[in-house]
């Protein structure tokens, strides 16, 4: 493992504005392995401004929902952190 942290995948075109700065920093944290953004949708909802949320756990990680105005992105990380840990760093993103 890099001692930077881990990796950030960009596999998709379209990321919502914003989202891939905050996941550039998301991965220089340690126990960071991968972040990975997902799927694109659309939402009832408006967030005015950018939310990234823990939703679920996955297989060696959790997926996060970002989310602003009325488009969200999956995105999966691989860590090692426990879901408070990751909440923590997010929040201070």
């Amino acid at each position: 493992m890099k001692p930077t942290g881990g990796r950030l995948v960009l596999n998709h075109s379209t990321h919502i504005p914003g989202l891939i700065a905050r996941l550039e920093r998301l991965v220089k944290v340690p126990g960071i392995a991968t972040v990975t953004p997902g799927a694109l949708s659309r939402a009832r909802g408006h967030a005015p401004h950018l939310k990234l949320r823990i939703s679920v756990p996955i297989v060696g990680g959790y997926k996060l929902i970002a989310r602003q105005g009325k488009t969200v992105q999956e995105v999966f990380v691989v860590t090692s952190l426990a879901a408070t840990e990751l909440a923590r760093v997010i929040a201070t993103l």
